[in-house]
């Protein structure tokens, strides 16, 4: 979330910011409820005040004062405490308005929506196929690699088995993924499934309502969680870090689960919009300035780029729109890898995302570092960035590399897990 006192100095260029991120949020309610918050705090230490003054003066006062003195007490008491529950429930209302507030937008990203994304850069050449190409669905039933049908008798649309090479592709893609992440200074990790919901919350996710994408298990503070940035970067929650420590760079494999509300008749052919996905996920602290935060975004990025470089997929790299950004990030780049089978002449669809999420998880988080130059604390500036989202990923695969006879080459980064340099039926 924004700092109060940032949002309450700044109420113009935050209303704007989330005027361009097509937000609607009452950033003068904020302002209101921080006022009649301050507001009660003062008389609540003004009664306090008097309170005091009142007990001191007790033990002096004669029969007849000291009767009336504890009246007096009685009833700045019963003042003190109703102005207390006063100030609990403004500052629960305060809370609720301030984490609504996106954060801030870096000032050259886009302004605009999906469509108004700015194209920085592509790579690669997209395939030209002698014959009609197909998508990932077709040839993965001509080599017998995904069982759809399987998927929805267990656990309905949307879910899915990969079979045969299928599997084995998956695990090649999360091996190229760690090993090349390990080399990069990343320590390594696999996740829980679960996460608390306030650890969802801190992240940026809300973890129940209609509109939410989170599975929750009933009668718990519990979620599935719908990325490994969701548990990276709640392992470090209410932690003081040492500004010698860091950037820290984390790796997490886990698997991830989303409810895909609203996606219905969106990209759900295949897997490539799916409930259940595996992903290998990059989480990042770093000292709380744009400087140090921005060389680790474009460090996520670089590595992002070099998988699917070395995976030898076309693809094109673009700045999200301030529209498309979700509250926490302050800039996001997207990969876009081309899929031959999408649409009539096949579409980039994306595959990884980074983002720069400044502070606004770490205050949420309560996740602090000191530095010996400064007194107290500060927040440390998170990130996160996909290394392989492997639903994804594999469709990039199956339809890059499909050949006329039906069969599929495996990158050569990929064939020493895979143990074949074809897959065919």
């Amino acid at each position: 979330m924004l700092d109060l006192q940032f949002i309450c100095e700044h109420r113009d260029e935050v209303e704007q910011n989330c005027r361009n991120r097509g937000v609607q949020v009452d950033v003068a309610a904020v302002v209101r409820l921080r006022d009649e918050r301050n507001s009660l705090i003062s008389s609540g230490d003004e009664l306090r005040r008097r309170q005091k003054d009142v007990s001191g003066k007790i033990p002096h006062a004669s029969a007849d004062e000291r009767s009336a003195l504890v009246e007096q007490g009685k009833q700045l008491r019963a003042q003190i405490s109703a102005t207390e529950e006063r100030q609990k429930v403004i500052e629960e209302h305060l809370r609720v308005e301030v984490i609504r507030i996106p954060n801030m937008t870096h000032p050259d990203a886009p302004i605009g929506g999906e469509n108004d994304a700015k194209e920085i850069r592509t790579w690669g050449t997209k395939p030209k196929f002698d014959f009609k190409a197909l998508d990932h669905v077709d040839i993965a039933a001509k080599l017998d690699l995904i069982d759809f049908e399987a998927g929805a008798r267990v656990a309905g649309h949307g879910f899915y088995y990969l079979k045969n090479d299928a599997v084995m592709l998956e695990m090649a893609l999360v091996q190229f993924a760690l090993t090349k992440l390990r080399s990069e200074g990343f320590t390594l990790y696999t996740t829980p499934d679960l996460a608390r919901d306030s650890v969802l919350e801190g992240i940026g996710f809300n973890p129940r309502g209609d509109e939410t994408q989170i599975y929750s298990i009933a009668n718990t503070d519990l979620s599935l969680v719908a990325t490994a940035e969701i548990t990276l970067g709640g392992a470090l929650k209410d932690q003081t870090l040492d500004l010698a420590g860091l950037p820290m760079k984390f790796c997490g494999l886990s698997h991830c689960f989303r409810t895909e509300a609203g996606a219905h008749g969106r990209a759900t052919r295949g897997i490539y919009r799916v409930h259940q996905f595996t992903k290998v996920e990059m989480f990042g602290f770093t000292a709380g300035d744009v400087e140090a935060s921005g060389a680790l975004h474009a460090e996520i990025v670089r590595i992002e780029e070099e998988i699917f470089q070395a995976l030898g997929i076309p693809y094109r790299l673009i700045d999200t729109a301030s529209g498309d950004l979700g509250g926490p990030a302050y800039r996001k780049y997207d990969l876009e890898a081309w899929m031959p089978g999408r649409g009539e002449a096949g579409e980039y669809g994306e595959v990884t995302s980074a983002s720069n999420c400044t502070d606004y998880q770490a205050r949420r988080l309560g996740i602090r570092y000191r530095s010996p130059d400064r007194k107290g604390t500060q927040f440390v500036h998170t990130l996160n960035g996909t290394a392989i989202s492997c639903a994804r990923a594999i469709i990039a695969v199956l339809e890059n590399y499909q050949q006329a006879d039906g069969s599929v080459v495996v990158p050569e980064v990929l064939r020493p897990w895979v143990g074949k340099d074809v897959i065919t039926a």
